[in-house]
């Protein structure tokens, strides 16, 4: 079944250390299987108005995400942002 990997970054403190995970986590997370469907801010927002950067990345599996995040390259892209970013990470099975 497949599954959604959704950040939430509540607060972006280093824009420096952002950075440098994304250029590690995008290929971490696109060669473990995942598939970038959105990222970015929101066009438009409603209810709690957040304009918050989200990410939205598909996986085939629950198991699969899940192993994405705990790969060591994945691992390294999380060291590299060290504190850069407060977040809020979610894998969700498909409906």
């Amino acid at each position: 079944m497949t599954a959604y990997w959704i950040s939430t970054y509540v607060e972006v403190t280093d824009e420096a250390k952002l950075a440098a995970y994304a250029e590690l986590a995008g290929p971490a997370l696109t060669g473990a299987g995942g598939t970038f469907l959105a990222r970015g801010l929101p066009e438009q927002v409603y209810e709690a108005g957040r304009t918050t950067r989200s990410v939205l990345i598909e996986f085939d599996s629950v198991e699969q995400a899940v192993a994405a995040h705990d790969s060591a390259a994945y691992q390294e892209a999380l060291a590299a942002l060290d504190g850069g970013a407060v977040r809020d990470l979610r894998i969700v099975p498909g409906a």
